[in-house]
């Protein structure tokens, strides 16, 4: 039987509605948007601009052509380009630790007793990670903050991009020196979405750097939430002494979940954060290690 046209009306509403309700697609774009491309990264970096680094707790989860590999890590950031890994087992026991000061990188690999160090460059972090991130891109990152390339001014462009599967976003294009090429996306907090632009805090989607058509590399980060400030801490090297927080009260959000991959290269790492604070207190020492006794030990140069 043939439904007439009136009687097929009502359930092509409720088909609309229901996908604008399971699929948010049907939210409107921002009423007040960002004027250029550079007002929307200032707005960025200022959402971000109280946490001076991040403590957190997370699992690794990594996938190439060494296999799968799990892992659980503790690790610090300090701004600009500071970070510390420390791999441990399911025990408790510490299994490797990456250390970078901005300087100098050093890499302690317990169950094979070496010891890797030196200069702080994006393939020597790469080591470790597995993927080819500068050291501040990946302080950035691990924030919840986007690395912008060097550009010129004005050469930067900003685009709505509305989704009929979910809400749209901002994508920020960058064109850079070598031939490189960044794209940013972004979207306003959901409590910001109707606010003028310039009170909006943003989050990252995703970030892709390419250079020649190739990509460097691509970060997704997902399930936003608020971290808070740290709390002072106890010095070990001075107990009864605490350590007060690296910087300002804070409660800007960081990404539960980022992937780092290299499409090209099929190199993929997830970190899905468990606790994350931001401006932890920082000793001295904290991206640096003394190199243990009985290991081998060997310097590591390369070019990038």
């Amino acid at each position: 039987m043939r439904c007439r046209r009136d009687q097929t009306r009502p359930l092509a509403v409720a088909l609309a509605v229901a996908s604008c309700v399971l699929l948010e697609a049907c939210r409107p774009a921002p009423a007040s948007r960002f004027p250029d491309a550079e007002a929307a990264l200032e707005r960025m970096v200022s959402t971000f601009s109280c946490s001076r680094g991040i403590q957190g707790e997370a699992r690794l989860d990594y996938f190439g052509g060494q296999g799968r590999g799990r892992g659980s890590v503790l690790y610090k950031v300090g701004l600009p380009d500071r970070v510390r890994f420390d791999v441990f087992s399911p025990f408790g026991v510490t299994l490797a630790t990456l250390t970078s000061d901005g300087r100098r990188f050093s890499l302690f690999d317990m169950r094979n007793r070496s010891f890797m160090f030196g200069p702080a460059s994006t393939c020597n972090l790469a080591r470790f990670t597995q993927v080819p991130v500068p050291p501040h891109a990946l302080a950035q990152l691990l924030r919840g903050e986007a690395p912008v390339l060097v550009h010129e001014a004005g050469a930067a462009r900003i685009d709505w991009e509305s989704s009929f599967f979910g809400e749209g976003r901002y994508v920020v294009t960058i064109p850079s020196r070598h031939a490189a090429f960044e794209t940013i996306t972004l979207v306003p907090r959901p409590q910001d979405w109707d606010a003028p632009w310039k009170e909006q805090r943003l989050r990252v989607l995703s970030v892709e750097v390419r250079q020649e058509n190739t990509a460097l590399y691509r970060a997704t980060l997902a399930d936003h939430r608020p971290a808070h400030t740290s709390l002072p801490q106890v010095d070990p090297d001075f107990p009864g002494v605490s350590l007060g927080p690296s910087g300002p009260p804070c409660d800007a959000e960081v990404p539960g979940r980022i992937r780092l991959e290299v499409p090209n290269g099929e190199q993929d790492l997830v970190v899905v954060n468990k606790e994350v604070v931001h401006n932890p207190p920082l000793g001295p020492g904290s991206f640096e290690q003394p190199v243990p006794g009985g290991v081998k030990v060997r310097h590591v140069q390369c070019s990038h």
